[in-house]
């Protein structure tokens, strides 16, 4: 592979945040790519285990063309993607399949690709034109689809194996699309099929039912050899290059089987979580595992030591808050419950909060910005801004606090939960002043109007409720959502209310009449909005997604102004600044992003990882870090990876950062 000129580019070395579905070798063994249902693919350096580069698309099936030029990508919206591996552009989409594509493979001429489906068919494709050459049609149900979970061709190129989810392993022949023969030998899906080198075997692996790998005769179709795995189910399997092994994933490790034999040569390692993708090296030298908590080890088979193990260091922030000043942003990791304050001028940590054993589900600043509110399982705790200390706690709810908000004067603190309640206490006595009782289900999420009279309230039953904050009364209830109401929000005149619902629309109420005076309706209906903010000036609504963007919306006219892309996962939260110059948003892959709200420009990437260290990267690539932050980072030129001290000069600009920070 040639790269022609390239420039130099900060990237930080990040993890997927789901399971690897699949892992596979470039033909030269230099890299490694996998794909994860965190919707990215990830190129890996084998030498060093460094990330090269992520994309972001909806896959789990990758396969390296035969002479290593393209990667091929079976994916979640029906199609197969095509992408040039020196220069990461997309060459080519194959659409045909009706149902996502679970399996992708190059016929060893590199001239063709074999696709499986849930959709029951496997597609014989030419690689220069995307044309579908013919179509395998399994059995359906009624009811469900008979998945095509894997497709794989023999060596000479003449077959297709196939493994389906009705334990059926088929082999079709390649010139017609006529299937040889069908058998059925496990007791569960068969999920993964291969050629033995040679092209004599094939051995399939079924589901979790079932633990066994078996290996069957291609001339025949005959039942050669089974293998028995006693002590958890089969994952993956794969042969060695040469034919003499099969390597196999099962619920904690990695294992190898004499293929002549049937004899267990050796066990690689106890992990945490099951193993999902198993592939050798071109020169069956090491065997590259992917699993289900997202991390990818490569070991080496003669020794059975891991070289390397990648691994998402940084965990998912689902909230991000500013503080009234704008000065510092508040976040918390969706896993850990770490909770993280942000000087935003410098992109520096303040501090850090650790321990919490429910991870907060809410979290908001006083209005005088010296208090953050944590809302967790049964309790809300108060934290002092300036050195994160814990001031009091909240105890009366039973069951999680979904959402906190302090009045606009700061006395108070409402506090919605799972018990269906909400409660208003006093900020500064700890004292339980009222409990709002209405809502049928799990209170959401509660507001405060902009002159602290009423609150608002979204729920799982559908509806929004508004508050009157003096006597607890139920002033009125908006109903015209169909699914579970979640954030609610004043304009910051308390004129409308905005909700965002799970039925895919973005709701505009008159406060006072209850009145409904628009619907968003969400366009991207596979995925639905999970958060809403207003701008200051309540002209807009800023909300983040499943589908990796922020929409800005007018609330006049519902128009859609513009659209943030970056993000690599869900946008869980988004929150402008105080004067309304910047939209921050924490998504699933870990980072915090700062947008510029008029030009819709990206600012800086925020990213914290769970050993405390940190990291922030301007859209330019000058970056500023904690003392051991730089481990984190490569400098990609082209496909080659290398470490960050070779461009420190050039990259580590703390005063290009601050400078960025401040809108310069």
């Amino acid at each position: 592979m040639t790269y022609g000129e390239a420039k130099p580019e900060i990237s930080v070395q990040m993890g997927h945040k789901g399971k690897v579905r699949s892992v596979c070798f470039s033909p030269d063994g230099k890299y490694i790519a996998s794909g994860s249902e965190d919707e990215t693919i990830k190129l890996w350096e084998v030498s060093t285990g460094k990330l090269v580069i992520t994309f972001k698309w909806y896959t789990g099936a990758v396969c390296f063309s035969p002479d290593g030029e393209y990667i091929a990508l079976g994916s979640m919206d029906n199609s197969i993607k095509l992408w040039e591996v020196s220069t990461w552009k997309l060459v080519r989409t194959f659409k045909w399949h009706e149902d996502e594509v679970t399996s992708v493979c190059f016929s060893p001429d590199g001239e063709y690709i074999a696709s499986g489906s849930k959709d029951s068919t496997i597609n014989l494709w030419e690689v220069s034109t995307a044309d579908v050459i013919w179509t395998f049609e399994g059995q359906k149900d009624e009811v469900l689809s008979n998945v095509v979970w894997s497709v794989a061709f023999s060596p000479d190129g003449e077959y297709i194996a196939s493994g389906s989810s009705d334990g059926t392993i088929k082999l079709l022949e390649v010139s017609t699309g006529e299937v040889v023969w069908t058998v059925k030998g496990h007791k569960d899906e068969v999920r993964s099929v291969c050629f033995s080198p040679d092209g004599k075997y094939i051995a399939s692996q079924a589901g979790i039912w079932d633990n066994t790998i078996k290996l069957w005769q291609v001339s025949t179709g005959i039942l050669v050899r089974t293998f028995e795995e006693h002590q958890g189910w089969v994952t993956s399997a794969c042969f060695s290059p040469d034919g003499k092994y099969i390597a196999f994933g099962s619920k904690d490790k990695t294992k190898l089987l004499e293929v002549s034999t049937g004899k267990l040569v050796r066990t690689f390692y106890d992990y945490r979580d099951a193993l999902s993708s198993v592939a050798f090296s071109p020169d069956g030298e090491y065997i590259a595992s992917g699993h289900g908590d997202g991390t990818i080890k490569l070991l080496e088979v003669s020794t059975g030591e891991v070289v390397w193990t990648v691994k998402g260091h940084e965990y998912a922030v689902n909230l991000v808050c500013f503080s009234p000043d704008g000065k510092y942003i508040v976040w918390r990791s969706y896993w850990n419950g770490t909770v993280n304050l942000w000087k935003v001028s410098t992109g520096e940590i303040v501090w850090t909060v650790k321990g919490y054993t429910e991870a907060p589900l809410s979290v908001a600043f006083s209005p005088d910005g010296k208090y953050i509110a944590l809302g967790s399982y049964y309790k809300t705790k108060l934290l002092e801004v300036s050195t994160g200390i814990l001031v009091r706690t909240f105890e009366e709810h039973q069951g999680w606090v979904t959402s906190v908000c302090f009045s606009p004067d700061g006395k108070y603190i409402a506090l919605g939960s799972g018990d269906k309640t909400i409660k208003l206490w006093e900020v500064s006595t700890g004292e339980l002043v009222r409990t709002f009782k209405g809502h049928t289900d799990t209170v959401l999420s509660v507001a405060f109007s902009p002159d602290g009279r009423y609150i608002a309230s979204g729920s799982w039953d559908k509806t929004i409720n508004l508050w009157e904050v003096l006597t607890g009364e139920l002033v009125r209830t908006f109903e015209g959502h169909t699914e579970a109401v979640g954030p609610v929000a004043f304009g910051p005149d308390g004129r409308y209310i905005a909700s965002v619902s799970d039925d895919n629309t973005i709701k505009l109420w008159e406060a006072s009449t209850g009145i409904l005076v628009r619907t968003f309706y969400w366009h991207v209906h596979a995925y639905k909005p999970l958060s809403v903010a207003f701008s200051p000036d309540g002209k807009y609504i800023a909300l983040g997604s499943g589908d990796k963007t922020i929409k800005l919306l007018e609330v006049s006219t519902g128009e859609l102004v513009r659209t943030f892309k970056g993000h690599t996962g869900t946008v869980l939260s988004v929150a402008f600044s105080p004067r309304g110059k910047y939209i921050a948003s924490g998504s699933w892959d870990g980072t915090i992003r700062l947008w510029d709200v008029k030009s819709g420009n990206g600012v800086a990437q925020f990213i914290c990882f769970s050993d405390g260290e940190w990291v922030v990267i301007t859209s330019d690539g000058y970056y500023n870090a904690s003392a051991n932050g730089e481990k984190y980072l490569n400098v990609r030129v082209g496909n080659k990876v290398y470490e960050v001290e070779k461009y420190r000069d050039m990259f580590y600009r703390p005063d290009l950062v601050k400078h960025a920070l401040e809108g310069n």
